[in-house]
């Protein structure tokens, strides 16, 4: 499936944080857009959201996956984007056989959730680009999610941006409403992760929970932690990592990074 690419595609992940970001004229979604301009035009997108958690592993399937709208309380103008990127099957399986022997099934009816469409519709508003989503295994410890997310490394030499998507600090109980400067422990545990990362400490990185009392507050369920862990475990020898939207909301950290970009 070689493209005859001489450089692999960088690995993206992105701090997503909230939904509105897809449509509002912020920061995030315009950082978003300078993001795809500073990496190739990759020919599919693979993405490992935050917002599907299964018992196994299940990658997308349909041709035309539908636009998921999981989430509530947002205006009406939310409800209404429509990202409709074809899908991409023959990516979906390519998908399943680098990960054998883990068994991974195919859901012909999944869509794509805002962890995906949500970033890409200001990275790639024309939607023309495949997109198939991998979901995250709640029943496997974070080693697992990171041994399991190295052998997808191949398909950044076929033209596939593989996206991570989550926040590194994700605590909506302690989120401010009316206040988002950030809080100490969510700055301190930020530029912890993103030390590790810069330095290639992974190990660290995969038991985040002795890092220290942050790391309870700032990752107090990882399902928004473990798609960077997927992203950094792509990284190859001599790569860089580079960051981007490098801020804290309140206790919610946007930091996005390239792998190898």
């Amino acid at each position: 499936m070689s493209d005859g690419r001489t450089k692999p595609m960088p690995a993206v992940f992105v701090g997503h944080g909230n939904p509105m970001n897809a449509i509002e004229n912020n920061e995030f979604h315009h950082g978003w857009q300078q993001l795809s301009g500073r990496i190739p035009r990759p020919e599919s997108v693979l993405c490992i959201s935050a917002h599907w958690e299964t018992q196994g592993l299940f990658v997308t399937g349909s041709d035309e996956p539908e636009t998921i709208h999981d989430f509530y309380g947002f205006p009406k103008s939310l409800y209404e984007v429509r990202y409709p990127a074809p899908g991409s099957p023959s990516l979906a399986h390519r998908t399943a056989a680098l990960l054998a022997p883990e068994k991974v099934d195919l859901d012909s009816r999944r869509g794509l959730d805002h962890g995906a469409w949500g970033v890409l519709v200001a990275m790639y508003p024309r939607a023309d680009i495949p997109v198939v989503q991998l979901s995250l295994d709640t029943a496997q410890p974070a080693n697992i999610h990171y041994e399991v997310a190295k052998r997808l490394a191949p398909l950044r030499d076929e033209g596939v941006l593989i996206l991570g998507s989550g926040n590194i600090v994700h605590n909506l109980k302690l989120f401010d409403f009316h206040n988002d400067e950030p809080v100490a422990w969510a700055v301190e545990f930020n530029e912890q992760v993103k030390e590790l990362a810069r330095t290639r400490r992974h190990e660290k990185l995969i038991h985040y929970e002795v890092l220290g009392a942050d790391a309870k507050l700032a990752v107090p369920t990882r399902e928004h932690f473990l798609p960077l862990l997927s992203v950094l475990a792509l990284q190859r020898e001599h790569e860089s990592i580079q960051f981007h939207t490098d801020k804290v909301n309140s206790s919610i950290s946007m930091t996005s990074l390239v792998v190898g970009g």
